[in-house]
């Protein structure tokens, strides 16, 4: 008989599910000319409680991110024998950077000077440095999270003129959304935008910014044609 969680997954769907979409990644990556091997799939586990995400890390998925500070404590806290790389995925407010930074890998959500300035003040040395992602806002959307480019600009400036003096931090990438309205053909050309920040900045900036975060379930597949190297799947992982 299957076993059955609150969220009222069974182990084996979760898995079926996780090795389609390994599938579809590997398939996208080969259309683009890339190897499956240069996409990492990140588990957003929002949704679905510590043993449905203890799952995904028993099949093979060691990358799992929350969007809740609050949220991602708990989990960590409950997987602390399993090896995760943890991800924070959502918006970072100030006074839960200290707790957070030690738990994660990468921050995909930096989205304002302000919170880089938190976790320069907090945060603590460590042996694997931090990857920290610029959010950009892409789209322009007035609902979504996210710099805008002139903001993210002036940060990475900033940054700039702090060379080594946070050795223990990375600035290795980007992170967006495609647009909620438009459809596919909107996403497409929102993640082009991103990509081409990415490669623009890199050489302006004289970082190699080598990670481009964007995709989720609904798009993962058009973000991967368009250079993503790291996608959120999660309600895709969880149907």
């Amino acid at each position: 008989m299957e076993r059955m969680n609150p969220n009222g997954l069974t182990r084996e769907r979760v898995q079926t599910n996780y090795l389609d979409v390994l599938e579809r990644i590997g398939a996208a990556a080969t259309r683009s000319g890339r190897l499956s091997t240069e996409v990492r799939m990140i588990g957003v586990t929002k949704s679905v409680d510590s043993m449905v995400a203890k799952w995904l890390v028993e099949f093979g998925c060691s990358d799992l991110a929350e969007s809740r500070p609050q949220i991602l404590w708990e989990k960590a806290a409950s997987m602390i024998d399993l090896q995760v790389r943890w991800h924070m995925i959502g918006h970072m407010q100030r006074n839960k950077v200290k707790r957070t930074m030690p738990l994660i890998s990468v921050m995909h959500s930096l989205d304002s000077s302000r919170v880089l300035e938190q976790i320069q003040q907090d945060f603590l040395p460590r042996s694997v440095p931090l990857s920290l992602l610029l959010e950009i806002n892409v789209s322009g959307e007035q609902d979504k999270t996210g710099m805008l480019i002139s903001k993210a600009e002036e940060l990475l400036t900033r940054w700039q003129s702090q060379s080594g003096q946070f050795p223990a931090l990375q600035i290795d990438g980007l992170m967006g959304m495609g647009s909620l309205n438009g459809g596919l053909d909107q996403a497409r050309r929102d993640f082009e935008t991103l990509r081409n920040l990415r490669d623009r900045w890199a050489g302006r900036y004289g970082l190699p910014l080598q990670e481009l975060s964007m995709g989720m379930s609904e798009d993962f597949e058009i973000a991967i044609e368009e250079g993503a190297t790291l996608v959120r799947v999660g309600s895709t992982l969880f149907s």
